[in-house]
Order: structure tokens, then C-alpha cells, then sequence
């Protein structure tokens, strides 16, 4: 069960941070009616745990069988991950309430979709963390972590709307600044424990 509760935590550290996912649904929490906005989200879902399937099983799988792949996708996940933690730390997200969300719902599927599977940092991302986290636990071990990592999307998504559609008054950016410095330093710590795991195999 803890690496259940691992692959949960780094999902959770990992889908929290403001980018333009969580901005697409938060914009739809401020905005549409509760019955819309769960179709929406369910939307958001899918789409998100499928990248992360795609990014684990797709890199996951291939660095698995080759050692000296193993190797490097541990260096530069390390170091890129790391990165990504400092950026989150440092960055200062904000809310904008501009975005057009009153549209039929194919549309918003469209939308979701781009902000997902076309997001280049969240391909990279995905594809480093999750890539890496195959190769650091490979076998039934990774499935746990993957597991709970796609259990982080579905209540990390869910929640938010949740939160934001009853207290959307008190949501600000402060608010977006802490998420981002919470999920930053779990995201920096993650990426120090792969760089330490590349360390002890060379």
C-alpha cells in the first residue's frame, strides 16, 4: 500500500500545479453550473490519466529493457524534474476569468484535449516523471505507483471543482501561489531521490 500512497503523493504534486489544465478547469468552476461542470471534469479526467498511461507505458516500457537508457532517463529525469519543482516554487501563477467556457460541450472536449495531449511541458514532463518512475520501480511495484498517480487526477480534478464552485469568492492568486510552492518542493524532492538513485548505479 505505500507505494500506492507514493505514486498518489507524486501524482498529486505533479497534476496540482497551475498550468494551463488546472486554469482550464478552474475557469469552468468560476463559470458553469455544477451539472455541466462535472461533465466537464470527467472530460479532463480521461483525457489526463490517459496521457499519464500513454507517457508511463510508452518511455516507461522502452527504458525498462535497456540499461544504459535506464541510466540516462534517471540523470536527466533527475535533473529535470528537480528543475521543474524549482519552477513551480518560484513561479507566480494568476486567475483569469476571460476564458470563453460557454460553448457546446465538444468544444470544451477539444479544449480539454489541447490543454492535455498538445501542452508541450506536459508531455515532457510526463513522460520524464513517469518514465522514470518505471525505471526506478519496475515490475508490479510501478503499477501500484501508477495506480495512484492516476487516482491523483481523478481526485485532484474532482476536488477542485468542488472547492472552487462553493468558495469561488475567496479563490485568488495567493491561493494558486501556495499550491504551486506545496507541489514545487514535493516535485524537488522527488527529483533529488532519482538523481541520488542515478548516483549509486555508476
Amino acid at each position: 500500500m505505500s507505494l500506492y500512497l507514493q505514486g498518489l503523493a507524486i501524482g498529486l504534486a505533479y497534476v496540482a500545479p497551475i498550468g494551463m489544465q488546472n486554469l482550464f478547469v478552474i475557469n469552468a468552476a468560476l463559470t458553469q453550473s455544477r451539472r455541466r461542470l462535472a461533465l466537464i471534469t470527467l472530460i479532463v479526467i480521461f483525457f489526463d490519466v490517459s496521457l499519464l498511461l500513454a507517457c508511463f507505458f510508452g518511455i516507461g516500457a522502452l527504458v525498462e529493457r535497456f540499461s544504459l537508457l535506464q541510466t540516462i532517463v534517471l540523470a536527466a529525469g533527475g535533473l529535470v524534474v528537480s528543475w521543474i519543482g524549482v519552477g513551480l516554487i518560484r513561479e507566480k501563477p494568476s486567475m483569469d476569468r476571460s476564458v470563453d467556457m460557454d460553448i457546446p460541450l465538444p468544444r470544451i472536449a477539444a479544449k480539454a484535449f489541447v490543454v492535455t495531449w498538445l501542452n508541450p511541458q506536459a508531455l515532457i514532463d510526463g513522460t520524464l516523471l513517469f518514465g522514470s518512475f518505471r525505471v526506478g520501480h519496475p515490475g508490479a511495484d510501478s503499477t501500484l505507483l501508477v495506480l495512484g498517480s492516476a487516482t491523483a487526477s481523478c481526485l485532484w480534478f474532482s476536488g477542485v471543482t468542488l472547492v472552487i464552485s462553493l468558495f469561488s469568492a475567496r479563490f485568488n492568486d495567493r491561493v494558486l501561489r501556495l499550491i504551486n510552492i506545496v507541489c514545487g518542493s514535493v516535485i524537488l524532492v522527488y527529483g533529488l531521490r532519482l538523481i541520488l538513485q542515478f548516483v549509486r548505479t555508476i
